[in-house]
């Protein structure tokens, strides 16, 4: 494994979708680079219809587990760490040892907070999915780094 990736945290509230989704993205889009990771502040195990709608798209969730940040905390160096919901954001401690920079992605719903019918929730997942590619493709950009993969999906 290259010791010199430079390490990603994704961080929201249940890591169960948002940040499950941008750590599975940044594998898919630049794995070569990046050693992407996801955390939660109460995690809630992978929602199921995060999991069916990036099945759909054909990126993999292989090796993901929901986990509390506190197996990071202390214990590994990140470049980045990435806060893609307001609750974590504003509830993850200020000083985060051991990290270079923090960004917050501010406009993205939390799809598993969705109340409809399976299809609306789908629907509802697939947006933020789509949204969370976006943001990725997005940051690599800034990072000067080109998604190694054409588009997730059509």
């Amino acid at each position: 494994m290259n010791q010199t990736k430079t390490k990603v945290l994704f961080l929201c509230t249940g890591n169960s979708a948002r940040s499950q989704m941008a750590e599975a993205f940044l594998r898919h889009h630049a794995g070569d680079q990046f050693e992407a990771h996801s955390a939660g502040l109460d995690p809630k195990g992978l929602n199921p219809y995060m999991v069916r709608v990036m099945a759909e798209i054909g990126v993999s969730l292989e090796g993901q587990t929901s986990k509390s940040v506190d197996v990071y905390l202390g214990w590994v160096n990140f470049g980045w760490l990435i806060t893609v919901c307001s609750h974590a954001e504003q509830n993850c401690p200020r000083t985060f040892l051991g990290v270079s920079h923090r960004a917050h992605w501010n406009d993205l719903e939390d799809p598993a907070a969705f109340v409809g019918s399976e299809a609306d929730t789908l629907q509802a997942f697939r947006v933020v999915r789509d949204q969370i590619d976006g943001h990725v493709r997005a940051w690599l950009a800034e990072q000067g780094v080109v998604a190694a993969s054409g588009a997730a999906h059509g």
